[in-house]
């Protein structure tokens, strides 16, 4: 899948496994490589210790790292400290869609 980041495309790439990109074995399930564009997502595996819904979960990734791609795009990740904050990151990750929802309620999207 193909997502456009600011004027720039970006490949969603999921079920990527840890042998075709070893940064997934640190315990890491989606990364942003800014340098080929790519976003890589783990393939989702249920097992004692996931999550039960694995969609939801993949969902909630791909929208984390989407905004790692967009704070890039947008110049803030090089100078920037609290542009890699991985809590905030999450923090709009999760929020975003409950935003969404009330700018469209709001009529102001």
């Amino acid at each position: 899948m193909i997502v456009n980041v600011l004027g720039t495309e970006y490949t969603i790439l999921t079920k990527a496994t840890a042998s075709e990109y070893p940064i997934l074995e640190s315990q890491a399930d989606g990364f942003c490589d800014f340098s080929t564009k790519k976003i890589i997502i783990a393939e989702m595996k249920p097992d004692d210790y996931s999550t039960k819904d694995l969609v939801l979960y993949e969902k909630k990734v791909i929208r984390h790292e989407l905004v790692h791609a967009f704070l890039y795009e947008s110049g803030l990740d090089v100078n920037s400290d609290w542009a890699r904050n991985e809590e905030l990151v999450d923090w709009i990750a999760l929020q975003s869609p409950k935003m969404s929802k009330a700018f469209k309620k709001a009529e102001v999207e």
